[in-house]
């Protein structure tokens, strides 16, 4: 089986970086943090156009068509350019909930572990749910100053509660991002190494730094292959350990980062500590790194267990 992507595929994935980068820079990030992390509905509706929401969407009911290895490399641009806001819960709505596909409505989902919902106070929507009005919730701190969170009565969480179908499509979509974000902190490393000087040699010259980079080059390579092979097969334990793989690259690949900044990589002018914020907010979301190792153990000791759940 060859998992290589298509011309099509890489075009769309370059159309998206080219995208993101003229519509959602560092000045762009930058601001959004000044504001308070509130989410740019301007932004979210440029996005719906774009066709982010809807790219797997039917033809026949006004979407992209496409599936889900087109998915995760839009995905993963995404995660790189650490687009925020509920991406994943807003793209599974597309058809389902009114304005989802458009980018007109932004739809949150009750992903995290724990009764948290990321953007409650923002959404229009809760997905798989009834519409109506959202259930109440109380603001809680959050790591990403990007990712507000809300505390839901536990019934509420409950009750609200993914499909399987979305939580699958859903762990595997985060992963894309969580790649994204380890691709873009491995460029960050690689290029902070080369041009930061000690004893007149770029740091990268030094083996302690090399050996960093050379670990999150190996880390995201992995995450990222992983990541394609379960779009491709579809499989539950393929899409655990894609999940799995991927928040490890994205939370140690940002504190490897961080080393390779020094005390630099600390401060708030530097954006590596959004990525790692972030990472750790991913990692809480669809799928937690218990619930993957068990979806993981099911199907090494049965394998038709682990592909119905």
């Amino acid at each position: 089986m060859d998992f290589q992507p298509t011309r099509d595929q890489l075009d769309l994935r370059a159309g998206v970086r080219d995208l993101l980068a003229g519509r959602f820079g560092r000045e762009e990030l930058r601001a959004r943090l000044d504001s308070g992390g509130a989410l740019d509905r301007k932004l979210w509706r440029e996005l719906g156009a774009a066709g982010l929401f809807c790219l797997r969407l039917p033809e026949e009911a006004g979407g992209v068509g496409l599936g889900l290895p087109e998915a995760v490399l839009v995905f993963e641009e995404a995660g790189r350019a650490l687009l925020p806001g509920p991406l994943v819960a807003t793209h599974l709505a597309a058809g389902r909930v009114p304005g989802a596909a458009e980018g007109t409505a932004v739809v949150t989902a009750h992903d995290l572990d724990g009764p948290l919902v990321a953007h409650l106070g923002e959404a229009d929507g809760v997905l798989g749910t009834a519409p109506g009005p959202l259930p109440p919730g109380e603001r809680v701190r959050s790591a990403d100053p990007l990712t507000p969170l809300y505390a839901v009565a536990p019934a509420d969480a409950e009750a609200g509660a993914p499909a399987p179908a979305d939580r699958e499509a859903g762990a595997l979509l985060t992963a894309a991002l969580q790649v994204g974000s380890a691709l873009a902190t491995l460029d960050m490393a690689v290029r902070y190494a080369g041009e930061r000087e000690q004893f007149g040699r770029p740091i990268g010259a030094f083996q302690a730094v090399g050996h960093l980079c050379a670990g999150m080059l190996v880390r995201a390579e992995l995450a990222r292959t992983a990541v394609y092979a379960a779009a491709v097969t579809a499989d539950p334990a393929e899409i655990a350990a894609a999940k799995l793989l991927a928040d490890g690259a994205a939370v140690e690949g940002a504190r490897d980062c961080l080393q390779v900044h020094g005390g630099m990589g600390f401060t708030w002018e530097a954006d590596v500590h959004l990525h790692l914020k972030r990472a750790w907010v991913r990692a809480r979301q669809w799928r937690t790194a218990a619930q993957a190792e068990e979806a993981l153990a099911r199907a090494l000791i049965d394998p038709e267990v682990g592909e119905e759940g």
